[in-house]
């Protein structure tokens, strides 16, 4: 039991990660406000059958923003503005994730295209 429990929390920890990671790419050079990430990890995983407090994410958030922004090198970097984060974008790893979220949203825009196109399946009378 505790077992289980306990992967199921490191695997939304992990999807976490991912999903702040994708607020990042998507915020681009000029960096979004803890809060605002915070947010929207909140909004991505709360749900009617899986709550989750705010302010657990909010901590966790800042956490793991503040973890990996401490060197020059980090993957994440501070912006001038107190409280706003960005990729560091002299970082390899952050320019590979970058083109990998710009794959996958390219890729999800190509299959809401052709689902959006819809097929005429009905019969000819004549």
């Amino acid at each position: 039991m505790f077992s289980s429990l306990f992967f199921i929390s490191i695997s939304i920890l992990n999807n976490y990660d991912n999903e702040i990671l994708k607020v990042l790419t998507e915020a681009g050079s000029a960096g979004i406000s803890v809060q605002k990430v915070s947010r929207h990890v909140f909004n991505a995983f709360n749900s009617f059958f899986n709550p989750v407090q705010y302010q657990d994410v909010h901590d966790y958030v800042l956490q793991y923003l503040q973890r990996n922004s401490k060197s020059a090198t980090s993957l994440i970097t501070r912006t001038d503005t107190r409280g706003v984060y960005k990729l560091n974008l002299d970082n390899q790893e952050s320019r590979q994730l970058m083109l990998q979220f710009a794959e996958d949203r390219a890729a999800d825009d190509a299959d809401e295209a052709s689902e959006s196109t819809p097929i005429d399946l009905s019969l000819s009378l004549f």
